[in-house]
């Protein structure tokens, strides 16, 4: 794959612990891949399978879900139950074609600004390896 190849990468982060770390990166001055794009949930159990697929339909190359180390839940439990939704999602899009390296898990909590960007880097170069995102055509829709 060309080195020109940048890739748009959805980064649904909770709120409590992983944004946080995102937060922390950036005012450590901690650099960090530009083209992760950051969207702030209140717990990585509330990020709907319908999420990532619309990210992927829409443009993006590679989905990112990142929350609270398990047992360390500010909902108690949401982080197992995001678990099991990205395990069945992963599946999933690997039954209909799509590379299981475009969609990623993580645990970071808000004190781990330099382990952010590592995950953040690492889910970049594996996405950047498989290339553009050509499974889906983003829709037009007339109304």
């Amino acid at each position: 794959m060309s080195d020109e190849f940048e890739p748009t990468i959805i980064a649904f982060l909770c709120n409590w612990c992983s944004y946080a770390g995102a937060d922390l990166a950036g005012t450590s001055r901690i650099h960090y891949p530009p083209n992760v794009k950051i969207i702030r949930v209140m717990c990585s159990g509330r990020v709907n399978p319908l999420f990532l697929m619309n990210a992927l339909q829409q443009g993006a190359d590679g989905v990112l879900i990142s929350g609270c180390h398990p047992g360390d839940c500010h909902y108690l439990e949401g982080n197992y139950y995001s678990r099991r939704r990205f395990v069945l999602m992963h599946r999933l899009l690997e039954h209909i074609g799509v590379h299981p390296n475009r969609v990623h898990m993580s645990w970071v909590s808000a004190s781990e600004g330099e382990k952010f960007k590592e995950v953040v880097s690492e889910v970049r170069d594996k996405v950047k390896e498989i290339g553009p995102m050509n499974q889906f055509g983003r829709r037009q829709i007339n109304w």
